[in-house]
């Protein structure tokens, strides 16, 4: 897909298509105005015929339309003008995107300026224009013998902005947009990818690739490695997989090596059954989804590594299966984690923070600036927040209220839940120094609680995306989230 961003008025340009709003009462946009007067009311005639009412997300595609440079000019609702915000803008992109995509049309040309946004300027309309173009083009059919006939000829986006003043920070924003777009689809293509191929150890070879296309260093563990770094915890999950565990480690150097790093942990559970503790059978193939932790923090070092970020960057990912058989971890059980703490296995389905809290510890090494780890962690975190929004808990108030910030930013959001002593307690265990679970209450703060005990040696975050991170059903796949939230919280870090 390539794109371009002009100064001046749409109609200045010539192509295929081009988008004129119109709002509720048949307001028209300064596009609209302007085509209307080249075609000496040829818009105005249309919204009179009543064929657009200018109701947010409807559109009306014109042909041969005299007097334009444009063979065609799609209409599209806005709304009302005083309720158009982030939300509409981004549902009428994707409109826009889904209209002409059943079309012929190959390329597309938008006037910024026709979508008023009072606190969101031209920067980050180009932004998420370049995410929504992306998101809309992307196809999962590498395992089918035949790829999808739906294919877009959409080849060319357009952008138009008045002010030439702003086009070295929207060509800028292009190029964010267009890297945090490429690491959302890397991290679809592993979510989406088929259990059986997505293993620990492919994930390490992605990782590996991933290194030596981008200039980055990587590490990867072997269990006689874990072992030997006393990560019990880890290892108990892996227990009853054939497929060995991995931990892989890339390293991204933007800064000097005196620079603390900001280090990403992501669950890269490839395949959860649930182990002895047996999920039902219902919906369990969507288990693959549960390395959308893991994928995520690839996702985001491809991004960082394509914007060349002013940021040290380390992306620590445990990776292994959850498998039931006779040499799999049983309820009851008592293993001993890298940090020394013993912990009481009460549930072999609360598996995520057995691997992430052993990846916690051991990322006390690089002496972090900070660290986030990103789950599809609990059920209870789909439950409290629905699939709209990630859950977020934190051990330092600045740095939640920074990824709060950020989620806002990428329309990518997070929602604070309390992480107190209080909660703590349900963790107790009469026979090792914690057990793994804390009951139904609370579940999805309990679970940051285990996690919170590995984490005492820096400002620690945890991003539960358990409900974000794919989508079930007719649209079932991988959304590619929190990648916006992390690149929009990295980027920030280097201003």
């Amino acid at each position: 897909m390539d794109f371009a961003i002009k100064v001046g008025t749409s109609d200045k340009q010539r192509g295929a298509c081009v988008v004129a709003g119109i709002f509720e009462s048949r307001k028209m946009s300064e596009t609209a105005k302007i085509l209307d007067k080249t075609t000496q009311g040829y818009i105005k005639n249309i919204l009179a015929s009543g064929d657009m009412e200018g109701k947010a997300n409807t559109s009306l595609l014109l042909h041969n339309v005299p007097n334009t440079q444009f063979k065609r000019i799609l209409l599209i609702g806005l709304g009302k003008e005083e309720e158009f915000k982030e939300k509409t803008f981004l549902s009428v992109i994707g409109s826009i995107l889904n209209t002409l995509q059943k079309t012929a049309v190959t390329d597309v040309t938008l006037s910024l300026p026709d979508f008023p946004l009072k606190q969101k300027n031209s920067d980050w309309k180009v932004t998420q224009t370049a995410i929504a173009v992306s998101t809309s083009l992307y196809r999962f059919d590498q395992l089918k013998s035949k790829p999808d006939n739906d294919r877009s000829q959409l080849r060319k986006v357009v952008l138009c902005i008045n002010d030439r003043a702003e086009l070295p920070g929207c060509e800028n924003a292009l190029q964010q947009g267009l890297a945090i777009a490429k690491g959302m689809n890397l991290t679809k293509d592993l979510g989406n990818q088929a259990p059986n191929i997505c293993t620990p150890t492919y994930l390490a070879k992605q990782a590996k690739d991933l290194a030596k296309t981008h200039k980055l260093k990587a590490t990867v563990l072997e269990e006689k490695d874990m072992e030997k770094l006393g990560m019990g915890s880890l290892l108990a999950v892996a227990r009853g997989s054939d497929q060995p565990a991995k931990l892989i480690v890339l390293e991204y150097q933007g800064l000097t090596k005196k620079d603390n790093p900001v280090v990403l942990v992501g669950k890269g559970v490839t395949f959860d059954t649930g182990g002895i503790s047996l999920k039902p059978a219902a919906e369990m193939d969507e288990m693959k989804f549960d390395m959308s932790g893991a994928a995520s923090v690839l996702g985001a070092m491809l991004a960082t590594a394509e914007l060349k970020l002013p940021i040290n960057l380390i992306g620590i990912i445990p990776a292994t299966e959850n498998m039931p058989s006779g040499k799999a971890t049983k309820p009851g059980d008592v293993v001993t984690s890298m940090s020394g703490q013993t912990i009481e296995i009460l549930n072999t389905d609360a598996e995520g923070r057995l691997i992430l809290c052993d990846a916690l510890t051991y990322a006390e090494r690089y002496n972090p600036k900070l660290v986030i780890d990103i789950a599809t962690l609990t059920g209870a975190c789909v439950i409290a927040l629905g699939n709209f929004t990630t859950g977020l808990l934190s051990n330092d108030e600045q740095l939640a209220q920074e990824l709060i910030a950020a989620g806002e930013q990428a329309v990518d959001k997070a929602w604070q839940l309390p992480l107190g002593d209080d909660y703590q307690e349900l963790l107790k265990s009469n026979f090792a120094d914690i057990a793994n679970i804390g009951g139904r209450a609370a579940g999805t703060i309990t679970a940051a609680c285990f996690l919170s005990r590995f984490t005492k040696k820096y400002r620690w975050a945890h991003l539960d995306i358990a409900g974000t991170a794919w989508k079930s059903g007719k649209d079932k796949g991988s959304t590619g989230r929190p990648v916006p939230l992390l690149m929009q919280f990295l980027i920030n870090q280097t201003k």
